[in-house]
């Protein structure tokens, strides 16, 4: 088994475990975008954690470890979540996102070659199947479907959550013409955008120059334009509500001494089990 077959493999089990089982992540969902409460972006970073707490404790065949920022020193690579399935003894990382519903990043590409070389083409569209089959299977594009990326897609105004798994592979097959955009319709700078047989925006890369920041280039789709190359891990929206008691339990904890940590983490496993016990297989 393939570290991106064991990926797919996992996200397999994930819905079939939520599908069972929809109040374990309706729980936890709303405990992480509660997190918006504190701030705009600590969701993000808390939704790390939690989604990997949530294997640990739900998912019996895997363990995770959560990479995160490697003791506040720049990450080498996009992943997030470190994630082992205990049965085949394969391991696999997993970049996790937490974005509103629209624009998506797939991956930063770091060192901002995948436009550099969509653009050597001096081409306004390619559409040769060969030619597409070639940039797939380049060293440039060797990161298109190489990060296993899990996003939590939400509607704040609504309290809602999809977890939204783009499929790489059905990209790959589909790509019928790359065409060259520039500027414009809110875009600063020039983009290559992927389109299926019937026109069907797929995904595309933006301007990659070094004076691009990260937001301004790499591999990107939008999930609801692109929505026939996702697949939902959640079987669809996902309702969730703030959970008001976690902020206060969070304003607690941070003049609170070590002791009374120890002492709530004995509570919260507790009720940990109690919803341990109610899960249908």
């Amino acid at each position: 088994m393939t570290k991106h077959e064991a990926f797919n493999d996992f996200v397999v089990r994930f819905k079939h475990l939520i599908t069972k089982n929809p109040y374990l992540i309706k729980t936890t969902l709303s405990n992480i975008f509660t997190m918006r409460l504190i701030g705009n972006k600590t969701h993000g970073d808390l939704a790390e954690i939690g989604i990997s707490e949530f294997i640990n404790q739900f998912m019996y065949d895997f363990s995770s470890t959560h990479v995160g920022k490697e003791l506040y020193r720049a990450k080498e690579h996009e992943e997030d979540i470190k994630i082992i399935n205990e049965i085949s003894k394969v391991d696999f990382s997993i970049s996790l996102k937490a974005y509103g519903d629209g624009p998506l990043q797939l991956s930063t590409d770091k060192n901002t070659i995948m436009f550099p070389y969509l653009k050597a083409f001096k081409k306004n569209i390619i559409n040769d199947k060969s030619v597409i089959m070639n940039i797939f299977s380049s060293k440039e594009f060797v990161e298109f479907g190489n990060i296993n990326v899990l996003p939590l897609i939400y509607d704040e105004k609504n309290k809602k959550c999809n977890i939204m798994v783009f499929d790489f592979k059905k990209a790959k097959k589909s790509t019928a013409s790359i065409h060259l955009e520039s500027e414009g319709k809110g875009r600063k700078h020039p983009t290559f955008r992927f389109f299926d047989l019937e026109k069907n925006y797929i995904c595309e890369v933006r301007y990659g120059d070094a004076s691009a920041n990260a937001l301004q280039r790499g591999l990107w789709t939008n999930t609801k334009h692109a929505l026939p190359y996702f697949n939902s891990a959640t079987n669809g929206w996902i309702d969730y509500s703030d959970n008001t008691l976690l902020v206060k339990l969070f304003s607690y904890a941070l003049v609170s001494t070590v002791k009374g940590h120890q002492d709530a983490l004995v509570g919260l496993a507790r009720d940990i089990d109690e919803q341990k016990k109610l899960i249908v297989g």
